[in-house]
């Protein structure tokens, strides 16, 4: 990699590590939090998308593109489920376990595609098994501290499974439609399916003091934006398999951000579960690599980068 590319990428793992840390330290509902990231992302992205992309917005409404379009609503859909999950779970349990617990998506995206008929190498079926083995260890830790950190690690987990529908029907869409098309539309469902649920629940959405609102910026800015454009950006220099990889670092970084700046320690007990946990993450995306570049064998969607953060 050239020194260019090792610099987006270092910017990129850093800006979604931040992601987790500014959730737990935002004074304000999580489901608000998660509102207002995607609004505000679309606020940035929209006017250019609709000014450059009509053409393609218009294709989406007839004829054989209403799939693609259909594709694009049914990963906003998932994408709030994803956020209205994990989101909370950065306020309930710790940064770490949030995190890691999160990280699960490319185990729940074997299965979905072992679920469609693809098969799966043994390599990826024993990730999986070392993963949810650190999962359990993990989550009994946090059981055993208390039923809140529980609830935050089930959150977590089911985070991560959102996830992975949310990059299925992303991966559907993603075929023929433009990136800035496909964010325009899937943060803005995101965004108001967000918006009806904390209306209807009755979540705060202003009177915010300022670091909130700063720290909701620097989520736009950062995770929403910045992150997962740079990893865009490398995507055409290395390979989606050690873009994935490098995205579990989030973990670690989200655990040392949120120790220097809010003071939270990692729990001792649960330290043995989450590296067993990103370890097993880690076999399944290069068992699933491995597979994508046989001849026969169909790729395992594993290999895609995660939206994580």
């Amino acid at each position: 990699m050239d020194p260019l590319t090792v610099g987006v990428l270092v910017l990129a793992v850093a800006a979604v590590s931040s992601s987790a840390p500014l959730i737990a330290f935002a004074a304000a509902p999580a489901l608000a939090v998660a509102f207002w990231r995607n609004l505000l992302a679309v606020a940035v992205i929209g006017p250019f998308s609709l000014a450059r992309r009509r053409a393609e917005f218009r294709a989406l409404t007839v004829g054989e593109g209403r799939r693609e379009g259909w594709y694009c609503v049914l990963s906003g859909v998932a994408l709030a489920a994803h956020f209205a999950t994990w989101m909370p779970s950065a306020q309930l349990t710790s940064v770490a376990a949030a995190t890691a617990l999160g990280a699960t998506q490319p185990v729940w995206q074997g299965l979905i595609a072992r679920w469609q008929g693809r098969h799966l190498p043994y390599a990826v079926w024993a990730g999986i098994a070392v993963a949810v083995t650190g999962a359990v260890l993990a989550t009994g830790a946090d059981f055993a501290v208390s039923g809140r950190a529980f609830a935050g690690d089930l959150l977590a987990v089911t985070g991560g499974m959102f996830a992975a529908v949310y990059t299925a029907f992303g991966e559907r869409a993603r075929t023929t439609i433009s990136t800035a098309t496909y964010t325009t539309i899937c943060y803005g469902v995101c965004a108001a399916i967000l918006l009806v649920v904390c209306l209807v629940g009755g979540v705060r959405l202003h009177g915010y003091d300022s670091g909130t609102w700063l720290a909701i910026l620097g989520l736009v800015a950062g995770a929403q934006l910045l992150g997962h454009s740079m990893f865009n950006y490398a995507l055409r220099r290395i390979s989606a398999t050690t873009v994935s990889v490098l995205v579990l670092l989030e973990a670690p970084g989200a655990a040392l951000i949120a120790w220097a700046w809010l003071g939270q320690l990692p729990r001792p007990l649960a330290l043995p579960g989450l590296a067993l946990l990103l370890a097993g993450v880690a076999v399944v995306v290069l068992g699933g690599a491995r597979a994508g570049r046989r001849p026969e064998p169909a790729p395992v969607p594993a290999d895609a980068a995660p939206p994580t953060g």
